[in-house]
């Protein structure tokens, strides 16, 4: 089974970093508790945040609501903490989910996007997704070949900082 996030409102550069990863990763805006807890019972969801308070409720301290304390401020560090914590790997699904909404990204011709990217983007590339609900599209230019470089860099100061420990 895929291990599924709820970020609260004190992480949303997580959830998109997450997302990067190709885990599945609410992002809950509201300041609602008991909404995000109902979400994540309900979805078996992990509550990523770094309100230590909320790590202190029953439902946390007798195993009933999986929740990760983050500690760390930069977003970098946090991907870092939270794949350590949970064994994840850093290339997943890699760019397989909108990292606005959440979606799956779903395939597109590239016919179908010739109208809704950039010419010169719709002459240099080949491959295009598109989000389903927000059709945010997507292709693998400069942008992405930089994401996934930091995805790289990422997993090489995780095990460089893991093996320090």
């Amino acid at each position: 089974m895929e291990i599924k996030f709820v970020a609260d409102n004190n992480v949303g550069k997580l959830a998109r970093w997450l997302r990067l990863i190709g885990y599945d990763t609410l992002f809950f805006e509201q300041k609602d508790d008991a909404q995000m807890i109902k979400i994540a019972l309900g979805e078996d969801r992990v509550i990523l945040t770094k309100d230590a308070q909320f790590t202190k409720r029953r439902l946390v301290a007798n195993g009933t609501l999986k929740t990760i304390h983050i500690e760390q401020d930069d977003p970098r560090l946090q991907v870092q903490e939270v794949v350590r914590t949970l064994k994840l790997d850093h290339h997943f699904k890699p760019f397989s989910l909108c990292l606005e909404c959440n979606r799956v990204l779903v395939a597109r011709d590239k016919e179908e996007v010739k109208n809704l990217v950039p010419d010169r983007v719709f002459e240099t590339q080949t491959q295009y997704t598109q989000c389903p609900a927000c059709h945010r599209i997507y292709w693998p230019g400069t942008h992405w070949e930089a994401m996934g470089k930091e995805l790289q860099d990422l997993q090489s100061e995780g095990d460089e900082n893991h093996a320090s420990i």
